[in-house]
């Protein structure tokens, strides 16, 4: 739509030159022809490399952008705002689907528009498989599994029954009412080859970008992968765990039941966090993990010994 709809729709006085902005997106990938935001003063590094035409901005920040700001009170909420009407369709023009012979697709399946299904990949029975989803060869897809639009999966990936691949992620901006008003996510979700999902585990898509699940991770059960999470190559994550949007966990980490994430955080490679672990911000790698906030697993022996002690409790 053009730069003055955009001001329409914020109810801002548009002036200077209409450009058409074709999407929204990132500040690091946005192009002259795509609109950004920028919420906060530790993004703000990121205004000046930005090639986007247009950037949501708070007045403090407009002199930082190079193209056009567009200053708001909360860049945040502007953007979910705008996300709505640059919203992905949820369904494209048909075309049609490669479905390889050597594929089997059992009854009431439902494929979507320009499909790619490989060799010897079993789809079974009550799936749905959005439009623009590549599925690779020898992958099994379990009953009333959905895989949403625009999603990848690798070879040899098998998702157990009632996974969901690429659902809206949880994300809103807030009015100064307690509106909570909802951020339409345009990424998708990758999953690599052997790859495997648990039953009722649902990943999200990104924002912008997609969510990575890397070669050779298994997830078990009842696990929720948030919007723009990537797991490294090789990743154990045991049921009920939940990971909040932008976590990022390097190859081989091991994460025990129901632990979990914040957001925006990293976890090192072969690092393991116990059961019900809390991580709320980055830890190293090769080291093991408990409690909440998670310490080192050795240190939380000790505080376990010593809080026994102190209470007078046997075991």
């Amino acid at each position: 739509m053009k730069l003055s709809e955009i001001y329409g729709i914020l109810n801002l006085e548009f002036s200077g030159e209409d450009i058409e902005i074709q999407a929204l997106n990132s500040l690091g990938r946005a192009n002259e022809n795509e609109l950004s935001y920028c919420d906060s003063p530790k993004n703000a590094k990121f205004i000046e490399d930005s090639k986007a035409g247009a950037v949501l901005v708070t007045e403090q920040m407009a002199n930082l952008v190079k193209s056009k700001a567009i200053v708001v009170e909360n860049p945040h909420l502007a953007f979910a705002i705008l996300s709505k009407p640059f919203s992905k369709p949820l369904f494209y023009e048909v075309a049609e689907s490669m479905i390889d012979e050597s594929a089997t697709i059992m009854p009431n399946v439902h494929i979507g528009s320009n499909v790619k299904i490989g060799k010897n990949t079993v789809v079974m029975a009550g799936a749905y498989v959005g439009d623009n989803v590549v599925i690779g060869d020898e992958c099994i897809i379990h009953p009333n599994v959905v895989i949403y639009n625009d999603c990848k999966i690798g070879n040899e990936c098998h998702i157990n029954a009632n996974a969901v691949i690429g659902s809206d992620g949880f994300g809103y901006a807030h009015t100064k009412m307690g509106e909570h008003i909802k951020i339409y996510h345009n990424g998708w979700v990758e999953l690599e080859d052997n790859v495997e999902i648990g039953a009722c585990t649902t990943i999200d898509r990104g924002v912008f970008e997609p969510t990575i699940v890397k070669t050779h991770s298994k997830i078990d059960n009842l696990v929720q992968i948030g919007h723009n999470c990537e797991l490294g190559f090789g990743c154990i994550i045991v049921a009920q765990v939940g990971l909040a949007g932008s976590s990022k966990l390097g190859r081989n980490v091991v994460m025990g039941g129901q632990s979990a994430t914040v957001g925006h955080l990293s976890i090192g490679d072969f690092a393991k966090v116990a059961g019900r672990g809390g991580v709320t911000k980055d830890i190293e790698g090769k080291e093991d993990y408990a409690g909440y906030p998670v310490m080192k697993l050795k240190e939380w022996f000790k505080l376990q010994a010593k809080m026994l002690k102190v209470f007078g409790i046997k075991r």
